[in-house]
């Protein structure tokens, strides 16, 4: 039984305790971890509750202390607590029998596999435009995107993952102009281009950034290719003619070569729907007509927005700040972004009462399927799942759209009252710089002014970006070094492999110790540490706990557990005093793993995982230090040492898993 479960039981018994013995009804319990092990395992300031609650209801004033001294013995009756202690006015300080723990848990896992018992829920995040290599900047998407799917899994969702592709939107129409009016460049021809740069070992996403770039150069002396552009725009968006093949084309390789980059940090995806099916299929239309019906939208007849269908806000109401984004079909007719997003969202959620067509895309090694939408019907090989009908949608966008994902919340619940704004979930995150010092490493040339700021920030439309394939290049080849150094004995190819996961948990690390309203300054030195709250601190902590277990018997973690349910009182002895408090703060550490995870749910905050990972590892390796595990003499203290050290190895295993980050054979 985990902490967690310990807790539940323990506030649902509080709340009963409240109703049927005091006469108060309590909706919200806290519950608090203290600082330190000696003061308790969970801490209740519940009393001082019941004293408000019951003073409202009687008139007369409570002593916080005397209701917490009636409660105490309820909670001691627990088969699973050890004590009950009243410290200061009131609070209520709850001690886990240690011994009946660790006899119940050596040996088990630290999270118990869940089967997807939990609702369904839509994770939409990566949504690249897909014109040209992903940046560092979309990986902050994408990994934060991945890590809380892993994380919402651990809790017991079942997770549909979606990346949304604007093929038809301005960016791709940007190098479409490129290929045709500057590169003088038909279909054909820029297959046999992309033909050639495979030959040569060069990317077309590659070859595509700098046509992007090429591009919006061109548009600052060039305006016959503004108007290409528009022209451009207008076809991709018709659809069935040669510019849209063009265009399906280039968006489509630029897709592979993204979804390739992802793959490299183990993010993969079940769905990637399209834009150009929200304009074919009409499912704009729908939502249009829906949301007119229930009068959640408004024709303007004057002003500067006059001719436009507005969604009204009164929270925003003589504002001009987000005018344009509460505009869903502007006054010429076209749809913006924001119409579009509100019926994305309302399939999404299941309540279009509409669907996409559908194809196969590709397989992942393990044999996942991706699927992309279509227009056509497409005889498919293999079953098409069901896709959408979520119970909630998180949407991974930056903070900077954080208004235009509030029309969309506020849009969705306007017409669906039964299914709430909360339905509805931005998972918002600020932007991605870099500090000079990485800037220099990846090929930027700085001014003395630029090396005296704190960080250097990017530009796609200017070049001024980092390819995340350059980017893991680069940690990739600066974690080889480091395996070299260390492993010189074993083959190359082990080491790239090794250097491939340190890389990849020194960048998903990097990304995810940060919350998400926090500005990201990557730094090569600073990532690929060992010291520190880094990846490569806390994998290096488990390759160690992993060593540990090499050099012990084969069944020491069943000899262990069977030493300690034989004789609990040693357990207890064991873990009496200043150095037993020190061995169960390592143990109660692990156990709240579901806990954290379950956290990193309501929060919607990742980091908040990556901060329990990096103090577990701090707490084992502090225990490692302090105890000789193989070589302990007393047999229960050893038992005790074993069942602690595997409960903190497989915490952490399973914690690093969550965060997408995989442990080493060796560092």
């Amino acid at each position: 039984m985990a902490f967690l479960e310990f807790q539940q039981k323990l506030t649902d018994a509080l709340r009963a305790f409240a109703a049927e013995e005091l006469g108060a009804d309590l909706d919200h319990i806290a519950a608090e971890i203290p600082p330190k092990t000696e003061l308790g395992d969970l801490a209740f300031p519940v009393a001082f509750e019941l004293a408000k609650v019951l003073k409202q209801k009687t008139g007369e004033k409570q002593n916080p202390r005397a209701l917490a001294e009636k409660i105490a013995p309820m909670l001691e009756s627990f088969d699973f607590v050890g004590k009950v202690s009243i410290a200061g006015p009131g609070y209520i300080n709850v001690y886990y029998d240690r011994a009946r723990y660790l006899s119940q848990s050596a040996g088990r896992p630290a999270l118990a596999d869940k089967g997807g018992e939990g609702e369904k829920i839509c994770v939409e995040h990566t949504s690249v435009n897909p014109n040209k290599a992903a940046h560092i900047g979309h990986v902050r998407n994408s990994v934060l995107g991945d890590t809380f799917v892993r994380i919402l899994r651990a809790a017991g969702h079942t997770v549909e993952i979606q990346n949304y592709i604007d093929n038809t939107g301005v960016q791709v129409a940007d190098v479409v102009v490129g290929f045709i009016h500057l590169e003088k460049m038909d279909l054909d021809t820029i297959k046999a281009l992309d033909a050639r740069l495979k030959t040569e070992g060069t990317s077309f996403d590659y070859y595509c950034w700098d046509l992007y770039t090429k591009i919006g150069i061109d548009y600052q002396t060039n305006e016959s290719l503004t108007e290409k552009r528009a022209e451009t725009l207008h076809l991709i968006e018709e659809g069935d003619n040669d510019v849209a093949d063009l265009a399906d084309y280039v968006a489509t390789r630029n897709v592979e070569c993204i979804l390739d980059t992802m793959e490299r940090l183990s993010i993969r995806y079940d769905l990637l729907p399209r834009e150009s099916e929200i304009l074919h299929l009409h499912f704009w239309e729908k939502a249009f007509t829906m949301m007119k019906e229930r009068e959640a939208i408004r024709l303007e007849t004057e002003g500067k927005n006059a001719g436009c269908w507005v969604m009204p806000f009164e929270s925003h109401e003589g504002s001009d700040e987000h005018e344009t984004d509460k505009i869903l079909v502007r006054s010429n007719g076209t749809v913006t972004y924001t119409g579009k997003d509100i019926a994305y969202q309302m399939w999404k959620l299941g309540l279009l009462g509409m669907d996409f067509k559908y194809r196969h895309f590709s397989t992942y090694g393990n044999g996942q399927d991706v699927w992309i939408t279509t227009s056509r019907d497409v005889a498919a090989d293999k079953p098409v799942p069901e896709f959408g009908h979520a119970s909630k949608v998180y949407n991974v966008i930056d903070t900077r759209q954080s208004y235009p994902q509030e029309v969309v919340k506020k849009g969705v619940a306007l017409i669906f009252p039964e299914k709430g704004e909360e339905a509805s979930v931005h998972l918002n995150y600020e932007m991605v710089a870099l500090s000079p010092s990485a800037a220099e490493e990846l090929g930027f040339f700085l001014t003395d002014e630029d090396r005296s700021r704190s960080f250097v920030e990017m530009s796609g439309r200017k070049g001024l970006g980092v390819k995340a394939d350059d980017l893991i290049d680069r940690l990739e080849r600066d974690a080889f070094a480091e395996v070299q150094k260390r492993h010189s004995e074993i083959t190359d190819e082990e080491k790239a492999s090794i250097a491939h996961e340190i890389a990849v948990g020194a960048l998903r690390y990097f990304l995810l110790k940060f919350t998400k309203n926090t500005v990201v300054i990557f730094d090569f030195k600073e990532a690929l540490s060992f010291e520190g709250e880094t990846g490569v601190y806390c994998q290096y902590t488990a390759v160690r706990a992993n060593s540990i277990f090499r050099k012990l018997e084969e069944n020491a973690v069943t000899a262990a557990a069977e030493t300690i349910a034989a004789d609990l009182q040693g357990v207890s002895r064991v873990l009496e005093g200043d150095e037993g408090d020190g061995i169960w703060a390592v143990a109660a550490l692990a156990a709240r793993l579901e806990e954290t995870i379950a956290q990193s749910v309501a929060s919607a905050e990742p980091a908040t995982l990556a901060r329990y990972t990096f103090n577990l590892s701090k707490a084992f390796n502090l225990f490692y230090h302090h105890h000789r595990i193989i070589d302990e003499e007393d047999e229960v203290k050893r038992a005790v040492l074993i069942a602690v050290a595997d409960s903190a190895r497989s915490a952490l295993t399973e914690a690093l898993a969550t965060l997408g980050i995989k442990v080493p054979d060796r560092m």
